[in-house]
């Protein structure tokens, strides 16, 4: 990793299959220990069913209310300052369930790269 700074470009945001918005806040070559990804989850949705093969994710809930559902553990409503962890390959899905956008940090160790993510909204019992 190299010293520095990075900086929040909301202009960067775009949609992702998984049904939410992503702005990534440091996901680089130069730190391939850790990326750190702002989500944002419109009110009403949830995210589609999927795993990340070989990291570990961390949500850190900014803002807004939600409904988490990881891996055989029941649903839980997840608040503002609430800390998500999901091992890897741990089914995951996210619904805002309150009446503004829902924005989490989501922290991938190793950093989070495409080939990781599995969508597995067709066969969610995967675990």
């Amino acid at each position: 990793m190299k010293q520095g700074i990075r900086r929040l470009d909301l202009a960067d945001e775009f949609y992702t299959s998984e049904g939410c918005f992503i702005t990534e806040v440091s996901n680089s070559s130069d730190d391939t220990d850790t990326s750190i990804a702002r989500a944002r989850l419109e009110a009403g949705k949830t995210t589609r069913w999927h795993r990340l093969d070989g990291i570990a994710e961390r949500y850190i809930i900014l803002q807004g209310r939600g409904r988490v559902e990881i891996g055989a553990l029941p649903p839980a409503d997840v608040a503002v300052g609430d800390v998500v962890l999901i091992p890897p390959m741990c089914r995951q899905r996210i619904t805002n369930t309150g009446p503004d956008d829902l924005i989490f940090l989501a922290i991938c160790t190793p950093r989070f790269s495409d080939g990781a993510y599995q969508d597995i909204n067709d066969n969610p019992d995967k675990f």
